[in-house]
């Protein structure tokens, strides 16, 4: 049960194109939470979408502003859906873990590139001369690391995904609708 250890929050990571919002969005929706979008809150904070951020602060700037973005937010029965980058700030996953529960939505590389368009218009936070293939594993033993649940996504649609998640809070099975 969620209230069983304070946790009142759902914290979604996983890579860029995963599903985190739009898997957080429905998920709030059929547990009667709030949504919030972490890279929103930076957008907002720096009046700059992500890709100008980055641009203007580099790539360490930005993880910096990240971090500390995560590491404020102070809310409760929120689904929270972060950046992918989220777990290269310690602090911010430390917070995070402390007011939710952190779920891991895993999915092949593949089927990341397949959703993917231009990495550096989505904001994705890319070392020089990094290419997503690097990245993903760079990642992976991170999303592991600070994971409480793991869900796979591959070949799943969103409902079926939703559903899985929501049984691992409720303890009961709720229908795919």
């Amino acid at each position: 049960m969620l209230t069983s250890d304070n946790k009142q929050n759902i914290v979604l990571i996983g890579m860029p194109g995963a599903g985190k919002s739009t898997v957080g969005v429905v998920l709030a929706k059929k547990l009667g939470f709030s949504f919030l979008d972490s890279d929103l809150v930076i957008q907002e904070r720096e009046g700059k979408v992500l890709h100008d951020i980055i641009s203007e602060k580099g790539l360490e700037g930005f993880l910096q502003v990240e971090e500390e973005a995560n590491a404020s937010l102070n809310v409760s029965r929120h689904v929270i859906a972060t950046g992918g980058s989220v777990i290269y700030g310690v602090k911010a996953m430390e917070h995070l873990k402390q007011i939710g529960k952190v779920i891991y939505l895993q999915l092949p590389c593949e089927e990341i590139a397949e959703r993917l368009g231009d990495l550096n218009q989505r904001g994705v936070a890319l070392k020089e001369g990094q290419n997503l293939s690097s990245l993903y594993e760079e990642r992976i033993p991170l999303y592991e690391k600070y994971a409480d649940i793991t869900i796979s996504c591959e070949k799943k649609m969103l409902r079926e995904i939703v559903a899985e998640i929501a049984q691992k809070f409720t303890g009961e099975i709720l229908p795919e609708s």
